[in-house]
């Protein structure tokens, strides 16, 4: 019904002459408005986007992206970066080029390769090399690589490469490495690269000074004695602290096991048979148990003890655990560390003999009794 009057307005030219100069005047002012109002809209909707996009800028503050640490398990390879690396969202940062993996942990993007088995040396574009000799090893390669599919590229690209080395015995479907040992690499841009190593180690004692030769052997006549075990890695600076998360231990070499018996949980001992002396204070985390084995599994001959563990950077994050629970036994929280494992032989010897009499104990049962035959026969004699 509007656009009648501004036709005819327009297009009578005795009225445009006459009438129509106002009219004309009057639509450009109604133009003119309707521009301002246009635009006006077109603000108003630019500054609530602006609003929203802001904060979602405002989570991820862009991190230099020169720090990595990469934890080389028995099992697993952990690849930690900086959260945020030149202003790169997790979902925005793929394991090899291929996987989308990564996990949003405080002040890290993790990224995890969970099989090392030669049937699957190309986990999410893991690359490995078998070299054979006296001492055989396998390398495994993988790199951390940033992708925008948009137009345009605003952040840095980002290319984490990098790789772990383990000496190895090869087998024709496994291959097995050290289980109580992992490596850990530092590379701190301008501070360098540092390389520890991460052991798990049962000690003579509380004071924690001299380790014991594996494998470790616990007599059936020593089951509840006390166990020390200490998780040290060397070659750090004081800043990386080593953290116990869970401890548990099966009666099979499989970490996985549903038969399972937790010692510590979530940093917290189990029970009263457990006790931690350290954690997360250094660069060693120490605990003892008392020994035990498990029932109804007389055949089995290892106990096979599994501790997750993580080296915390103490400069970047709080690496002290907060105080012990209820709740904090409730449930066991998601892995965010690697596993080492340390197993031990159960060994019986004559003292444990499941009520069977043995040698010595025989003779001197005899002995008795002929003592005390003679002495009933002297005794009759009189």
């Amino acid at each position: 019904m509007r656009a009648r009057p501004m036709i005819r307005g327009t297009g009578t030219t005795g009225e445009a002459r006459e009438s129509g100069a106002p009219l004309i005047v009057r639509g450009g002012e109604a133009a003119e408005e309707r521009g301002l109002a246009k635009n006006k809209h077109l603000t108003m909707a630019f500054l609530g986007a602006l609003l929203v996009l802001l904060p979602v800028a405002w989570t991820c503050p862009p991190q230099k992206a020169d720090y990595v640490m990469v934890s080389c398990f028995p099992n697993a390879i952990i690849a930690n970066v900086p959260e945020c690396p030149y202003g790169w969202e997790i979902d925005q940062l793929s394991l090899g080029g291929v996987c989308y993996t990564g996990i949003h942990s405080p002040g890290y993007y993790r990224f995890i390769i969970p099989d090392l088995t030669p049937k699957n040396h190309s986990y999410c574009g893991t690359l490995s090399e078998y070299m054979p000799g006296k001492d055989p090893k396998y390398i495994f390669y993988n790199s951390i690589v940033s992708n925008d599919t948009s137009l345009t590229v605003r952040n840095q690209p980002v290319n984490y490469t990098f790789s772990c080395m383990y000496r190895a015995a090869y087998l024709v479907n496994n291959a097995v490495f050290s289980q109580r040992v992992a490596t850990v690499y530092v590379n701190n841009g301008s501070l360098g690269t540092f390389r520890s190593q991460l052991s798990m180690n049962v000690f003579t004692n509380s004071k924690f000074l001299y380790a014991k030769d594996a494998p470790y052997v616990i007599d059936t006549s020593e089951i509840g004695s006390e166990v020390f075990i200490g998780i040290e890695a060397k070659g750090l600076s004081n800043r990386f602290k080593v953290v116990i998360n869970n401890c548990w231990a099966t009666p099979t070499p499989y970490s996985t096991d549903r038969k399972r018996w937790s010692l510590i949980i979530n940093s917290c001992s189990s029970d009263n048979t457990v006790t931690i002396f350290e954690n997360a204070k250094d660069s060693r985390s120490m605990f003892k148990f008392n020994s035990f084995r498990f029932q109804r599994l007389e055949k089995v001959s290892t106990v096979w003890l599994h501790c997750e563990v993580q080296v915390c950077d103490g400069e970047r994050l709080v690496c002290q655990p907060g105080p012990c629970s209820v709740r904090s036994l409730s449930s066991e929280a998601e892995p965010s560390g690697g596993i080492l494992t340390a197993e031990f032989h159960i060994k019986g010897n004559g003292s444990s003999n499941n009520g069977h009499i043995t040698g010595t104990s025989l003779f001197i049962l005899l002995f008795v009794l002929i003592n005390t035959c003679c002495d009933l026969v002297n005794g009759s004699r009189m």
